[in-house]
């Protein structure tokens, strides 16, 4: 009782500045805010109105920049503690790449829906220039962990807020991005930034691990190329089938099962498929084992992205990184049993979905969907314009 008296005399006085001098836009008298706050409000007002009720949007393709992102994998291998801490407390994590645009973000119940409100989530933009002085804006600009609390934001619709963030280094020591926690001002808490630094730490270890090997991304949705620290590598299709397979099934295939997934009953020697296994251990740098081909270590895959976000039970995830049949030009038996399996769990979970953007987005990529342009419509309100859009869709499905 003691500390939430506390938190609201505290709230209080700060809201008191706020009203002083972010009106006139320059400080009144002697101020009692940390100079740190009041000089990025100073910078802020430049560019900022504190009356915006929402974070500005990206225009570029966030999903698509988090799949490349360095800090996916090492945050995805903590999405349990994660989902325990803002799950458990009701606070809301976001991670954002060095310029300030959140890329992921998961919060509970309260702290989500409060996120959403403000663009608190992927895509949102929160740098300085954009949404003015906040724990994500400071910790970008000065590479140190910064706590703000309630009225020291700019921006009037964070007044409820309690921000804890701390900057994100690669091995190298180059900024990535930042972590941030954040909840409710009268859910602050001591010990919250002792958590998102030790979170921090904890990626920045697995990154300094993942450093030791090279980075390989393999793309199959919609389109094929493998990249190797950031440069493509040539392969045939037959060689992208079997990585894509590979990719998918961590478990591994003896040499028996591979050679029916890629060949079939067409007759094809048990030499072929050795030939093309060498070629892919020099190509990703020799993470195939040979006894049981398997990848040594976990390879980066759209693919298996879309997998993982299904079983999750994360649509908007799914959704957003489903961009086209796995490699629609191939045949081979195994490619075509994974391509089957991919769609039909997409297209149920958007099926099962009452939210429309999930219905819209998937519609883009399944033209001719009937069902699912129908179930957009059922979704939107007579008053949305989108309808339009899904009518049309609909009707030129109906045709073809």
């Amino acid at each position: 009782m003691a500390q939430r008296s506390s938190l609201s005399q505290r709230r209080a006085a700060l809201e008191q500045e706020w009203s002083r001098w972010i009106p006139a836009g320059t400080p009144q008298g002697d101020s009692a805010l940390r100079s740190e706050v009041a000089q990025s409000w100073l910078r802020s007002l430049r560019t900022v109105d504190p009356a915006c009720e929402q974070a500005p949007l990206a225009e570029a393709d966030v999903a698509a920049r988090w799949a490349e992102s360095p800090l996916r994998i090492p945050v995805s291998e903590l999405t349990d503690q994660l989902r325990d801490i803002t799950e458990g407390a009701d606070y809301v994590a976001a991670i954002t790449d060095e310029t300030g645009t959140i890329l992921w973000s998961h919060g509970g119940p309260v702290m989500r829906r409060r996120a959403e409100q403000v663009n608190f989530a992927p895509g949102g933009r929160w740098d300085e220039a954009h949404m003015g002085t906040n724990a994500l804006s400071l910790a970008l600009r000065t590479e140190r962990p910064h706590t703000v609390f309630s009225a020291e934001h700019l921006v009037a619709a964070l007044h409820g807020w309690v921000c804890y963030c701390a900057p994100i280094r690669a091995a190298n020591g180059r900024q990535l991005g930042v972590l941030d926690l954040s909840t409710t001002w009268d859910r602050a808490h001591p010990l919250a930034m002792s958590t998102a630094r030790t979170l921090v730490t904890a990626i920045e270890t697995k990154l300094q691990h993942r450093t030791t090997a090279p980075g390989v991304r393999l793309t199959c949705l919609g389109a094929a190329r493998l990249l190797r620290d950031g440069a493509p590598v040539r392969l045939r299709p037959r060689q992208l089938e079997i990585l894509t397979l590979l990719a998918l099934e961590p478990e591994g295939f003896t040499h028996e099962r591979l050679h029916f997934a890629v060949y079939g009953d067409r007759p094809v020697g048990a030499s072929t498929l050795k030939s093309e296994m060498s070629y892919l251990r020099r190509a990703t740098g020799g993470d195939i084992t040979s006894r049981v081909y398997q990848l040594v270590s976990p390879l980066s895959c759209d693919a298996v992205d879309v997998l993982a976000a299904l079983e999750a039970g994360d649509t908007a995830t799914a959704v957003e990184l489903y961009r086209g049949p796995l490699l629609p030009d191939s045949d081979t038996p195994g490619i075509v049993h994974w391509r089957e399996y991919l769609e039909v769990g997409v297209r149920t979970a958007v099926l099962s979905s009452g939210n429309v953007e999930h219905a819209l987005r998937y519609g883009e990529r399944a033209p001719y969907d009937v069902e699912v342009h129908e179930h957009a419509l059922g979704l939107l309100p007579a008053s949305d314009g989108r309808r339009a859009l899904a009518a049309a869709r609909r009707h030129a499905a109906l045709r073809d």
